[in-house]
């Protein structure tokens, strides 16, 4: 059970939760396909953003379900995705769930060699509060994370006016430790919530013994970071090859201050 499970999201204040999620294709580590076991595992984590790595929708592999529409479903949520890899009707990609008020603001490539890898942007509002999340899932090589953090970095992202005008989360399985030249190009703009959270970060892979902290949450400036876990009960632990991670983050004071300045004057 998630340590979250005492919190109502969104009261007394306008914390929310954001999950983390790479689902493997919802084929668990028994090697069970399974969609509805992913999302009793998001479900319980009390998430009011889910962004979710490695969906297929329309897969032979996986019994051509949209698995991004029927997770999205099952939780009354809706859903953005976008397909990494496209082959004839088959799609593999990454999504973010909310059932809050949401703009798609972009989803499209990265710089890949091999296995095609992308991202998808989208601004949420969060009870008048502009939010930009940021879900991206990085190649298994150095190389590749550098090229695609770089293009992350660019005008067509996280350089626009658009995304700058806003505070914002990065999050999603970046394959990158804290130690690789990905995560710390990162971790010069943003600040990882696992730490700003205290304590000691955990791992998410692989799920039935992590050792990896490669599933990262990343904030802007104006945000902070009430706690993070690692969801690792045995549900998690067979659902997927990685752990969710979770976090409950809201507005600093000189954010909200500068918000009600703005309203005031307006």
């Amino acid at each position: 059970m998630s340590t979250f499970s005492g919190i109502s999201p969104l009261q007394g204040g306008r914390s929310i939760r954001i999950l983390t999620y790479n689902v493997h294709s919802c084929v668990g580590t028994d090697r069970r396909i399974d969609p509805h076991r992913v999302a009793d595992v998001i479900a319980q984590s009390g998430a009011d953003i889910i962004a979710l790595q490695e969906l297929d929708v329309g897969r032979k592999r996986t019994g051509g379900v949209d698995q991004a529409h029927l997770i999205a479903g099952l939780l009354k949520m809706e859903s953005h995705f976008h397909p990494a890899l496209h082959v004839e009707e088959e799609k593999y990609g990454d999504a973010i769930l909310t059932a809050l008020p949401t703009r798609l603001m972009r989803a499209g490539p990265l710089p890949s060699v091999g296995e095609t890898r992308g991202a998808i942007w989208v601004q949420v509002d969060v009870n008048g509060l502009t939010l930009n999340v940021l879900n991206t899932h990085l190649g298994l090589r150095g190389v590749d994370r550098a090229r695609q953090v770089a293009a992350l970095l660019g005008k067509d992202w996280i350089g626009s006016s658009a995304f700058q005008a806003a505070p914002s989360i990065i999050c999603g399985d970046l394959n990158a430790i804290p130690l690789s030249p990905a995560y710390r190009t990162l971790a010069r703009q943003f600040r990882d919530a696992q730490l700003l959270a205290g304590g000691k970060p955990r791992p998410t892979y692989p799920s039935r013994l992590p050792v990896l902290r490669i599933d990262h949450v990343f904030v802007s400036e104006g945000l902070g970071v009430r706690r993070v876990t690692a969801i690792a009960d045995p549900l998690a632990r067979r659902a997927s090859d990685h752990l969710p991670l979770l976090a409950e983050i809201e507005p600093s004071a000189a954010l909200t201050r500068a918000e009600t300045r703005s309203v005031a004057s307006g």
